[in-house]
């Protein structure tokens, strides 16, 4: 694969099944954790029907996609602009260290490079996965010195309302 190459693209509602099955195997490999399946189902196809939501991009070699990621935006007041949040990083097993994430890492960059109202990229990552915390060292971003905290609401009746 090396040599064929990395074709990044927006995702459509025909990528669905793909981003779901790859964001279940992301979360089992990351974090041990089996998604359900309706729900990421659901959470994935209003993510690709809401770019203002969300916009998935898919990394393909010969019509195969082999990647994906997600990106998010947060607004901060501080700087006036939005900082996009890299998500649901995953490569096909058979398709790393190959370039896949680095070719979807760059045209996430090119893109906020030309709106001059992103300030910045982030993304987050789970502190047991070396091998993602290497990739993203080796791609020039940096540990900031943020810790992230969170209030788990999924278990209740309203946090899947719209």
């Amino acid at each position: 694969m090396s040599d064929r190459p990395i074709r990044i693209r927006r995702a459509t509602l025909a990528d669905l099944d793909t981003i779901v099955a790859f964001n279940q195997a992301m979360a089992l490999e990351s974090e041990n954790k089996t998604l359900d399946l309706s729900t990421v189902t659901a959470g994935v196809r209003r993510a690709l029907e809401d770019p203002g939501r969300s916009v998935y991009f898919v990394a393909e070699v010969d019509g195969t996609v082999v990647g994906q990621t997600m990106v998010t935006m947060e607004w901060s007041d501080w700087r006036n602009g939005f900082f996009w949040w890299i998500q649901s990083v995953y490569v096909d097993p058979d398709s790393r260290s190959r370039g896949v994430f680095r070719t979807l890492h760059e045209h996430i960059l090119a893109l906020a490079r030309q709106r001059r109202d992103v300030c910045g990229v982030r993304l987050y990552v789970h502190r047991d996965n070396h091998r993602a915390v290497e990739v993203y060292a080796k791609l020039g971003m940096k540990l900031t010195e943020y810790l992230l905290y969170e209030e788990d609401l999924s278990n209740t009746t309203d946090s899947a309302a719209p």
